[in-house]
This record gives structure tokens, C-alpha cells and sequence, in this order.
């Protein structure tokens, strides 16, 4: 299979040139990426809708890689607790190699094919568990083998790697395939491919959290009030959707632990007094 994530670069002789060459040039790559998702809207739909029907039953997203495509969807997991308040374990990042391998690589981690479908068991899969293998190349072992496994045990399944027609993207249920092009430095996958895989991460988080309903409006009614930063900006949440003071707004929210929360116990304090 002849893997465009692989193919050269259609820049040469990068060490000559100056550091706005290099920037431009990157640049210009990374311009191919959104187009190259707009490309897969329909797939990416197709799939999220798919998901949403089993997650709305309690079941979890999870997310399996390699590498920086390992990293990736550990990082899109993690911010759904903290911003969704979602609980952990609802949406999952797993990589080859396990936690060590988030700082370091891990040799040949990525090419035991039985590893990965051993990570999901610790975590008790279920039928209604969506299992999202992250593969730039599409081929390979770890993801391939949690896939074919899940596949087998009745899972939901989606394949988010850049070459179409890769073994990735036959085996999942949805092939997820932006196709970005050679990279920038040929073969860095951690460039316009990570960047396209990250952003079709956040597409499919953020949508499904959406559509379980922990947003409202626009605003992230649910998340964690875990620093001075999200206090403050959960309390302009509060104050703007109740037409309150921001001190008095902030007294609610820290009450009741939520933006959700304190909106709902105002306007039902509100309601009583005018009964």
C-alpha cells in the first residue's frame, strides 16, 4: 500500500532556507488541513450520530493509539472531565506502551497487535462502548488488533488515519480518512496529520457533549471549577444568564458546585418567593 503520510515532502533542501521560508511553507500546509475534514463531514456525521445513540445508554468513547496519535486522544479524553464535567472514565485515552509512553516513546510498543484489545479488557468494554482507533499510517498493530477485536465483540468502531484505503480504514465500522498529503518534513506525521487528527477529536468530543446535553446555549454548564480562572469565568456564566452581579452570581456558583446547578437553584428560589 503506498502510504501518502510517507510520500516526500513537495519542499526540498529545508536546511537553506530562512526562517520566514520555513514558516510560510509550514503554513501553507497546515492551510490543507480543514479543508481536508470539510472533505469527511458526511462520514464524521454519520459516526458521531452512530456513537451518541450508545453513549445516551451510558455507553464510553474510547480512544486508542500509538505514538503522537496515542497522545492525541489522551489529550481530548483528559479536557472532557474538566470542561463537560463528565466523570472519568466516561470518554478514555489509551496509548501504546501505557502512561510511561505520554513522555517517552516506548520501543516497538505500537507493534504488538494483542496489546491494545488486553488495554481496553482492564476496562471492561461493553457493546455499548465506541472504540476509535488513531493511526496517521493506518497500519498500525496495536490499533489494528483493538479494532478487530472490538469489532468481533460487538462494539462500535471508527478508524482516524490519513491514507485512504489503509488496513485501518477497511477494518473499523467508519473509516474516518482526512487525507492531508505529504508532510511538511517528509513522514512527520506529528505535523499536518496530528493536526488534522486533533482537530477531528475535538470535532467529535465536543459534538457528542453537546448532544448529551452539557452544554447550554453556549456555555459549558457543567464544567469543573477547578482553578480561580474557570471560578471567575463560570461566575460570568452565572451572572449573564440570570442578570445578577458577578459577586453574587460567584456566591451562588461556589454554593452549588456547578453553573448548571446554581442557575437552577436562583430561579427556583426566585420562583418560590413569587408563589
Amino acid at each position: 500500500m503506498e502510504k501518502i503520510t510517507e510520500a516526500s515532502s513537495a519542499y526540498n533542501d529545508l536546511e537553506q532556507f530562512s526562517t520566514r521560508a520555513l514558516l510560510e511553507g509550514i503554513n501553507a500546509q497546515d492551510q490543507l488541513v480543514p479543508i481536508a475534514i470539510s472533505n469527511i463531514a458526511n462520514e464524521l456525521e454519520i459516526f458521531i450520530d452512530t456513537c451518541f445513540e450508545r453513549m445516551r445508554q451510558g455507553g464510553r468513547l474510547i480512544y486508542i493509539g500509538a505514538g503522537t496519535s496515542g497522545r492525541l486522544g489522551i489529550v481530548d479524553a483528559s479536557e472532557c472531565p474538566p470542561t463537560f464535567g463528565v466523570a472519568h472514565g466516561r470518554v478514555i485515552g489509551l496509548i501504546a506502551g501505557g502512561d510511561q509512553a505520554i513522555r517517552k516513546a516506548v520501543e516497538f510498543a505500537e507493534d504488538d497487535i494483542n496489546q491494545g484489545w488486553k488495554d481496553i479488557l482492564a476496562h471492561h468494554p461493553t457493546p455499548l462502548d465506541t472504540i476509535v482507533g488513531i493511526a496517521a499510517s493506518g497500519t498500525t498493530p496495536y490499533v489494528l488488533g483493538a479494532v478487530k477485536s472490538a469489532n468481533e465483540a460487538g462494539l462500535l468502531t471508527a478508524g482516524l488515519s490519513c491514507n485512504p484505503e489503509s488496513p485501518l480504514s477497511l477494518l473499523a465500522q467508519h473509516a474516518l480518512t482526512p487525507v492531508v498529503g505529504p508532510e511538511f518534513v517528509t513522514g512527520s506525521t506529528r505535523m499536518k496529520s496530528g493536526t488534522a487528527q486533533k482537530l477531528v477529536l475535538n470535532m467529535i468530543s465536543t459534538s457528542l457533549m453537546i448532544k448529551l446535553g452539557h452544554v447550554k446555549g453556549n456555555r459549558m454548564v457543567d464544567m469543573q471549577l477547578s482553578n480561580d480562572k474557570l471560578v471567575d469565568r463560570g461566575a460570568k456564566m452565572v451572572a449573564a444568564e440570570l442578570n445578577i452581579k458577578k459577586e453574587i452570581a460567584q456566591e451562588w456558583l461556589l454554593k452549588y458546585g456547578s453553573v448548571r446547578k446554581a442557575i437552577a437553584a436562583y430561579q427556583n428560589q426566585n420562583h418560590n418567593e413569587h408563589l
